[in-house]
């Protein structure tokens, strides 16, 4: 029996092994994401998110972005400029409103690549993410400010 191809993806190894990564890494930062707002409702006493409400999948959009920029900042830190693997080019089919995750989520990858311990980084900080309490405001803007210890 031949292996598992998907159809979207090429028969390179290092083309199929980046779409394993980014498939991982996405799910995962969806999980944070959407926890992160749930608890913040939940703390706030409101409804939890909708599916079908365009106000919350802004928010939850922009919520992404915020941890992805995270991610981009304290992953790699302490590691010397000459370590850092380069960012990758977003996907061509990435439309002018999604280039910024495209390009975040394509750094991730190179990262999740790279670093032998990326997925204990990724785990550590996502947990100090939700540890933080918060509000349903998208970007949480003192949680930066916290997480590096200005606040």
């Amino acid at each position: 029996m031949p292996p598992f191809r998907h159809p979207d993806r090429g028969d390179d190894l290092g083309a199929r092994i980046d779409w394993e990564v980014r498939e991982r890494l996405e799910e995962a930062i969806d999980y944070v994401c959407l926890e992160a707002m749930v608890q913040a409702r939940r703390a706030q006493d409101l409804p939890p998110p909708a599916a079908d409400s365009g106000p919350d999948r802004d928010e939850f959009a922009a919520r992404v972005r915020a941890f992805l920029r995270l991610l981009l900042e304290e992953v790699p830190a302490g590691l010397p400029a000459g370590e850092r693997p380069p960012p990758q080019r977003p996907p061509r089919q990435a439309t002018d409103a999604s280039d910024e995750q495209a390009r975040l989520i394509a750094a991730q990858v190179s990262l999740a690549r790279a670093l032998p311990d990326y997925w204990q980084r990724f785990e550590a900080l996502s947990l100090r993410y939700l540890a933080q309490p918060g509000d349903s405001g998208g970007e949480r803007p003192g949680l930066l400010a916290r997480l590096f210890g200005r606040g």
